[in-house]
């Protein structure tokens, strides 16, 4: 996991001067940041999936309505 391997000399920064407050205020900005990044990503995949269906369907329709002419 180098995510944590990053973050551990980090850790023993904050941890030697005594900030542990700080600390955790950073771990749960960057939680909470992480957190954004992922309902993000699945709502943009979320919004592609909506498209293609929403193109889908106006095809189908274009294609029905042709077909009733």
């Amino acid at each position: 996991m180098p995510a944590v391997s990053a973050l551990a000399p980090v850790a023993e920064s904050f941890i030697a001067r005594g900030d542990l407050a700080h600390l955790a205020l950073f771990m749960w900005a960057a939680g909470a940041s992480l957190l954004l990044v992922l309902t993000l990503r699945d709502l943009a995949s979320a919004n592609q999936r909506f498209d293609a269906f929403v193109r889908e369907l106006a095809r189908f329709n274009r294609r029905h309505k042709e077909d009733m002419s």
